[in-house]
């Protein structure tokens, strides 16, 4: 489906009949070239290295050239750097996400290897966030088992902000919107679970508490006892890079290291969310209930959207073949763009590309797309801001 704007939304019984006709996972992968599905370490590895070269380059010359200083000058030079510097390493992120989904490399140690190194260092948890991604993709858009971006029901977003939004207006409000997704929205996840399942993985019941990245007790009910000592690792591995940057605070001055490190982490958390957030949550973007959900159905809502030259390929084009990542996750990136034309006719009208630009979409988005009515069925997402217009003109 081609969307253009959000305007024409299709009805359940309209969606459910276009559903039936999505070609089947068997007809996708014969269309795609059986080379695309190869995957070349040494090919990886290379865009590891280039990532890392790239972001030791601009590291370099920020610590030997930006002063540490409160003039406007080296507020513009810091901001400008975090811009760069967090816009470039989103790549590295990429690839650690490639990782742990298999794409590096035939052999798993690799894949984990590399994952795991490039998301501690990003403060990433690597394990337990893979395990949670693998939900996403197997669960995508399913309203209890969806992980990421799983829309709130009405009543919980009317008590969480329509007084706020009575207070402030509707333009502040969705710019609150988007900076609390882009700020907050990925700590939020890893430690509160927000926006994450309703429904625990272990007991296949409601959580009876929050889980999180980083507990790895028994008490967490987003992991099977098996994956512990692998959260464990996760946490470690964070904690060790934390404790690399104290030692280095330390010894090298706190304010200069902090500005040469979450400066850039704010900007690549940014970028993270901003991916996700619009891969996945659109008004004519459907998400499921037990009763109606398919993976292919699930998978078929994912929309791809178009970046900048520069970006698309920093990193390395997450954002414009999402759709194919979806369907393939273990599919090297730099095969993706030729499996996503291969795709495109076997897809037709099921192909959701948006070509709305980025800011307006990202606008559009937080403007528009806040809960759904319910957990079962098929469910669009809704406004508060678009229901409250409507009820002041009764």
């Amino acid at each position: 489906m081609c969307k253009v704007d959000g305007t024409n939304r299709a009805s359940s019984a309209q969606a459910q009949a276009e559903q039936e006709k999505l070609p089947t996972i068997g007809e996708l992968r014969k269309a795609v070239p059986a080379h695309c599905f190869e995957k070349s370490t040494l090919k990886s590895l290379f865009f590891v290295a280039r990532d890392l070269a790239f972001c030791s380059a601009i590291g370099y010359a920020a610590w030997e050239y930006i002063p540490v200083e409160w003039s406007i000058k080296a507020i513009a030079l810091w901001t400008l750097y975090a811009i760069v510097q967090g816009t470039v390493a989103t790549g590295v992120w990429v690839l650690g996400h490639e990782g742990g989904h298999g794409g590096i490399s035939s052999y798993s140690i690799v894949n984990d290897t590399v994952g795991y190194v490039l998301h501690s260092i990003l403060l990433v948890p690597y394990f337990s966030w893979q395990d949670s991604h693998r939900r996403h993709h197997a669960r995508c858009n399913h309203l209890l088992d969806g992980e990421s971006h799983n829309p709130d029901l009405k009543r919980k977003v009317y008590k969480m902000y329509e007084k706020i939004l009575d207070t402030v207006g509707e333009d502040a409000f969705v710019i609150m919107q988007i900076v609390l997704h882009l700020v907050l929205g990925w700590p939020m996840y890893l430690l509160m679970h927000a926006t994450g399942s309703r429904r625990s993985p272990v007991t296949g019941q409601k959580y009876t508490k929050k889980p999180n990245h980083f507990n790895w007790g028994a008490s967490n009910e987003q992991y099977p006892a098996k994956l512990r000592f692998k959260i464990f690792l996760s946490s470690l591995g964070v904690i060790a890079t934390l404790a690399g940057i104290a030692v280095l605070a330390n010894k090298l001055g706190a304010a200069k290291v902090s500005l040469m490190y979450f400066g850039p982490y704010l900007v690549v958390n940014a970028w993270l969310v901003g991916y996700t957030w619009l891969q996945h949550t659109d008004q004519d973007a459907p998400h499921y209930g037990e009763d109606e959900w398919t993976w292919i159905k699930g998978a078929m809502t994912t929309i791809d959207r178009p970046y900048p030259w520069i970006v698309d390929e920093l990193h390395h084009h997450i954002g414009t073949t999402h759709v194919c990542h979806h369907l393939f996750s273990d599919m090297p990136h730099y095969k993706a763009q030729e499996a996503t034309e291969a795709l495109k006719p076997v897809l037709g009208k099921h192909y959701r590309f948006d070509p709305t630009p980025l800011a307006q979409a990202m606008w559009n988005t937080a403007r528009d797309c806040h809960y759904v009515e319910g957990l079962d069925g098929v469910q669009y997402p809704q406004s508060i801001i678009a229901e409250k217009r409507a009820a002041k003109k009764l």
